[in-house]
């Protein structure tokens, strides 16, 4: 009795450790990598700059020291305007309390309302609250509040006795608690200002070091990696960090000037409308917007909720939504379409997964660094082949084949998406290559499944009767469109007693799907003016000798689909050419990859004149061969008899 082969399950263990490992670092690691990520993204946005200026023959360090500084000024400079309307605003706050007070009472409304109520009891939850704590303190079980006072009485000692009567106890409700507030040293204080800037001031300290360090050692820093990474695959290497570095710059440049015109617009509309502290909310425009799709939403949300308060009236903060709305319209319909040419190559999906994932791990710098630290991660899975995941999640090019899409939706049992693949794919190409890259593929994956067992019979039937329906219509659209256009060039005229000799007959090697391909078959030849018959799959092969045989048919075509069809077209050539030594025979084994040498061989030994791999090919092969039996005919005809 044989043992059972046994089952070898999916290791996914190791494959789950390591992205747990990775996770790990990148999120315990952060206040390391972070500055580091920051750095080699600043470094991609300056290296530019750099390097024009060592074109204008500035030296490389002279150069970095000018980009590096002029950038540091630029953003102090930023931070300490930002810093002055940011404190300007909070020291305004307070005198917006009337209009933010007025315009909850109209969603207020009177006490007797919905929201009255709710507030009349939160209020008194809110009152017992902040008594509970107090009257906890005083009573314990067993004791009331009186014997507490009475105790607290008896226990005061009079020093004299006298006749002015002791004042009466405070009640327990009327206790007032004392703390003992100490004096802060001046070290004390200056901790306390001091303490949270020394962590982010370190932070950027360490950015500034990376960044003018890789703009110095960039050359040496990228020979390096490629050693790293690939240093017996150059070509590709070299490759993937120009495409890196030209997406990553061109991303970061092109983002930064389409935010800043955005922050720019955004503060001088509201400087326009009147709102305090617009080149704050300018600022905070441009930044936010380099978060994807939510950052807008929340640049607006901000100078809305701040209107509401500083206006009296509603109109003003309706104008603020406007002004958002319509320019973050332009910026992302006209400007971004205009000075990117192309996508970062990132797919919406890919995008807002990404974000979500560095904000996670990074905080809110994680969100702004998310769209250039995924293009960096797409274009490492494009290239190389153990990290090609990453590119399949995060691209935004099509995973599937047109023709495996094509297929799919069959599977699915889904023919009017798969109708909707195949019209899109001929919009932008021309019928034959439908014919060539998407049906005959598609019908080659059938037959393989079909072959091994994984296609049942209903699916196989829509399979076939879906791609049938569709050449046929595509067939008789193209045919009325020539007929009203009159594109057809005839090369065989009916008229011609010998036209039939110019008939190209089209043969199924074995089943539905080769004969599905003869229709797409015949219909080219038709738009090359070659006259052409269709034999059915059920034809029997004696059936087809005698078509051959009395209708003087000169040229025969058999259509055979992989995997198993070329054994079939073997069988027919070696019926027909024994029959017919002057018959012209092309098989068309219709297959996207290389033939192989062994099948060239052995239909080559069966005597046939032509083996091609795809229906153009063919069509021209038989026109060819169409047009010399009709002029060997006329020749034939003309020549003398006897001679």
């Amino acid at each position: 009795m044989p043992r059972p082969t046994p089952r070898v399950e999916p290791r996914t263990g190791p494959g789950l450790t390591t992205a747990a490992i990775v996770i790990g670092s990148l999120y315990f690691g952060r206040d390391i990598l972070l500055p580091l990520a920051l750095s080699v993204l600043l470094s991609f946005l300056l290296a530019p700059l750099v390097t024009r200026l060592e074109q204008l023959r500035i030296g490389r360090i002279a150069s970095v020291l000018i980009v590096a500084t002029s950038a540091i000024l630029l953003f102090g400079v930023l931070s300490f305007v930002v810093g002055r309307q940011f404190y300007d605003l909070a020291y305004k706050l307070p005198d917006y309390k009337e209009n933010i007070r007025a315009k909850l009472n109209v969603f207020q409304g009177d006490s007797t309302g919905l929201w009255g109520q709710v507030s009349k009891s939160l209020e008194e939850l809110r009152s017992n609250v902040s008594k509970g704590p107090a009257q906890t303190k005083l009573t314990e079980p067993g004791i009331d509040s009186s014997t507490i006072a009475g105790e607290t009485q008896a226990n005061i000692q009079e020093p004299v006795k006298s006749a002015v009567k002791t004042p009466a106890l405070a009640s327990p409700d009327e206790i007032v608690r004392v703390q003992v507030v100490e004096s802060l040293t001046a070290k004390q204080i200056a901790q306390s200002m001091l303490g949270p800037l020394i962590s982010p001031l370190a932070s950027g300290a360490v950015v500034i070091v990376f960044v003018i360090f890789m703009l110095l050692q960039r050359e040496d820093l990228r020979n390096r990696f490629i050693h790293l990474i690939g240093g017996e695959r150059l070509s590709l290497t070299t490759q993937a960090l120009d495409d890196a570095g030209r997406r990553v710059s061109r991303y970061l440049l092109m983002q930064l000037i389409i935010n800043s015109i955005f922050g720019f617009v955004v503060a001088v509309g509201l400087t326009v409308i009147g709102l305090p502290n617009a080149l704050l909310w300018g600022v905070l425009a441009t930044l936010l917007r380099f978060v994807p799709y939510a950052g807008p939403f929340v640049a607006a949300i901000i100078p809305f909720t701040i209107s509401m308060a500083v206006f009296d009236g509603w109109s003003r903060p309706v104008v603020i939504l406007i002004l958002f709305l319509i320019n973050e319209m332009v910026a992302s319909n006209v400007i971004e379409p205009w000075l990117y040419g192309a996508s970062t190559g990132i797919s919406t999906t890919g995008i807002i997964v990404t974000t979500v994932f560095w904000g996670w791990i990074w905080g809110p710098v994680g969100l702004v660094m998310a769209t250039p630290l995924t293009v960096c991660l797409t274009v490492v899975g494009k290239y190389v082949p153990q990290l090609g995941f990453l590119n399949t999640l995060f691209s935004e090019e099509e995973v599937l084949p047109v023709h495996s899409r094509f297929y799919q939706r069959l599977l699915a049992l889904d023919p009017e998406e798969a109708t909707e693949v195949a019209e899109d794919y001929l919009a932008a190409n021309s019928l034959e290559e439908l014919y060539d890259r998407v049906l005959l593929p598609a019908l080659s994956l059938a037959e393989n499944d079909r072959h091994h067992g994984d296609l049942d019979e209903e699916k196989q039937l829509l399979v076939h009767q879906t791609t049938r329906d569709i050449v046929e219509e595509l067939g008789e659209r193209f045919r009325k469109s020539n007929d009203a256009s009159g594109n057809i060039v005839e090369t065989v005229s009916l008229n011609d007693p010998f036209s039939n000799r110019g008939i190209v007959l089209c043969v199924p090697a074995h089943d539905d799907a080769d004969e599905i391909a003869e229709l797409m078959l015949a219909q080219l030849l038709e738009h090359r003016g070659v006259p052409s018959k269709v034999v059915s799959a059920a034809t029997l092969s004696g059936e087809m000798m005698d078509i051959v045989s009395s209708e003087s048919i000169a040229t025969v075509c058999v259509s055979a689909v992989p995997p198993l069809a070329a054994t079939h077209a073997r069988y027919i050539c070696k019926r027909l050419k024994p029959k017919f030594p002057d018959l012209k025979i092309v098989v068309g084994l219709w297959q996207t990859n290389e033939i192989s040498k062994k099948t060239q061989d052995r239909l080559g030994a069966t005597g046939i004149d032509r083996l091609v791999g795809s229906l153009s090919e063919a069509a021209e092969e038989l026109k060819r061969l169409s047009q010399n039996a009709v002029a060997a005919a006329r020749d034939t005809s003309l020549k003398p008899a006897g001679s």
